[in-house]
């Protein structure tokens, strides 16, 4: 699951249409056991639509292309789904190279590997409308890149093992193709990737650390479009191939992650490695899977649990609830949604529901926190997440 932000006005005496979904807030705290003593590095992070409206359906076609990117993806030579995906909320600005050159990419829990656009790329977008100005990276111009050989480990372990007919001058390669169509090709490098490092209080210093990336060579579909374009992905997924991963195996950081998204002005902050956890409810990761998968075990409306199959949430085969900061939306499987919607509504049946682009829409023109229930969502270990009225209806228009 992922947040959907919710407009500052969603509260207010008078809202003339409101558009019903839930947003799932959860703040994350993703470790291992390097130890305590390692540095903490942060990352700035902005938000995608910050000066500009979107209308929910838009949210929605995004998240679907995405669902069905990830989808498609579990057979790919690049292991533990980790692909680029479509461009997601939230991105952030990285420095690549000697000397560093500033690249802008999308900051995805729900991928694993970083990959910019490359100099040689055919189809790359030359332009994006979210403001900010396209890179191309040229491993020749940077004093600390190098080719990642297909007989290296990296690239091995990309592929599930040694790759047929390989020598130590071929790259090693990637060719990913996604649900939607779109597809991304190109090689892997390795190059100083500069990011910032706490050293004090309230103290910080750009440092930089050797990391294999993608070096993307050919975009077809949205990939080659400037529609919400940015210079690549940057992805934090549990794979070895993450730079995460690398940070980590490399001594750097821990191997754990926080971040803090604001949802009313945009943007935020991603936290790595010695991050402070403030005295808060955790839920655990389920082990063994390509995402960031979590136990939801009831959902209570208005005091009241919902009625509900007692194995609707086991992770399994396309089942499960996934934490994925690259949705917009969240989403529920049918068996609970409807009953969920049933038990939102119980006090209000003279309301004239309408459905428009797939939500149900009406007219309200109280407090919706006074006159709708709020919803907690109950996972492993006690959690609650509570989600109120106006975090769950959405004005629209």
């Amino acid at each position: 699951m992922a947040s959907a932000p919710s407009p500052s006005s969603s509260s207010s005496s008078r809202s003339p249409l409101r558009i019903l979904f839930v947003s799932l807030l959860l703040h994350l705290l993703l470790s291992s056991s390097i130890p305590r003593s390692l540095a903490t590095g942060f990352l700035s992070v902005r938000h995608r639509f910050a000066g500009r409206s979107r209308s929910i359906a838009d949210l929605a076609a995004h998240d679907l292309r995405r669902r069905g990117r990830a989808l498609a993806a579990a057979d790919l030579p690049l292991g533990g789904r980790g692909l680029p995906t479509d461009t997601g909320l939230y991105f952030t600005e990285i420095g690549i190279g000697t000397p560093s050159k500033s690249y802008y990419v999308q900051v995805d829990t729900g991928s694993d590997i970083l990959w910019v656009n490359c100099i040689t790329c055919n189809n790359c977008p030359k332009k994006s409308d979210l403001g900010v100005e396209l890179t191309l990276y040229d491993p020749k111009s940077s004093q600390s890149a190098n080719l990642v050989s297909c007989d290296e480990s990296f690239c091995s372990s990309m592929y599930g093992g040694e790759i047929p007919e390989c020598s130590s001058n071929l790259p090693c390669r990637y060719s990913v193709m996604y649900g939607d169509g779109s597809t991304t090709a190109g090689y892997f490098v390795t190059d100083y990737v500069q990011y910032g490092q706490v050293v004090g209080n309230h103290q910080t210093k750009q440092v930089n650390a050797s990391i294999s990336f993608g070096c993307g060579a050919q975009q077809t579909g949205d990939l080659g479009s400037s529609n919400e374009a940015l210079d690549g992905i940057l992805g934090f997924g549990q794979a070895n191939s993450s730079m995460l991963s690398q940070l980590a195996a490399s001594g750097k950081v821990k191997k754990i992650f926080a971040h803090c998204l604001d949802t009313i002005n945009g943007g935020g902050i991603f936290a790595i490695g010695n991050v402070v956890q403030p005295k808060v409810n955790t839920t655990p990761l389920v082990p063994n899977q390509p995402h960031y998968n979590v136990n939801l075990q009831a959902i209570e409306v208005g005091g009241a649990l919902l009625q509900l199959p007692s194995d609707l949430f086991v992770t399994g085969d396309k089942k499960g609830t996934i934490i994925d900061s690259g949705t917009t939306l969240s989403y529920l499987p049918e068996a609970a949604y409807k009953p969920m919607m049933n038990a939102v509504f119980a006090n209000h049946q003279d309301l004239s529901l309408h459905a428009i682009q797939d939500f149900v829409c009406f007219q309200y023109f109280d407090n919706v926190d006074d006159g709708f229930p709020e919803i907690i969502f109950h996972f492993e270990n006690k959690l609650s997440l509570n989600v109120y009225p106006h975090d769950y209806l959405f004005q629209n228009g």
